[in-house]
């Protein structure tokens, strides 16, 4: 006889359901990257504009168009603020899916024992009933023997 979980579908949801929290974590780690990225590129672009702003100060450069650049420094400055503001919420996502797929993950790690609780029992049982039918085979041939003796 083949050994069979009553709640082989609960484990099978319960494994799909880490399966699904795995995807939604990995889906944000690659979000929180991409942030991370872009919140980079802001600073190198800050970083170049500033440089260039030094370069034409030292050189002969108009005063509206060193206003011009100084504008774009505070608008990339506004836009790291922003950028810095994403990904902490992109952290916290992270986090917060890292904590999901955590508990998925006992779900699973549960449901995966108790299936494994009700094999060992089951083959147990059904080494007794080996056992048994052994027992009782030696026993018929025990009473055969000793009813020839007679």
């Amino acid at each position: 006889m083949k050994f069979r979980y009553h709640f082989q579908k609960v484990v099978d949801l319960k494994s799909n359901e880490k399966t699904q929290a795995e995807w939604m974590l990995s889906t944000a780690i690659g979000k929180l990257q991409t942030e991370e990225e872009h919140l980079l590129q802001l600073m190198n672009d800050k970083r170049e504009l500033i440089s260039v702003i030094q370069s034409a100060t030292e050189s002969t450069a108009s005063v509206s168009s060193l206003q011009e650049m100084q504008r774009y420094v505070y608008h990339l400055d506004e836009c790291i603020t922003k950028k810095n503001t994403d990904v902490k919420h992109a952290q916290v996502n992270v986090q917060r899916n890292q904590t999901f797929l955590n508990g998925k993950m006992v779900d699973e790690k549960v449901w995966l024992e108790a299936r494994d609780k009700a094999k060992i029992k089951f083959q147990q049982e059904m080494l007794l009933r080996e056992q048994n039918d052994l027992d009782e085979m030696a026993t018929v041939r025990f009473a055969a023997k000793a009813g020839r003796a007679i």
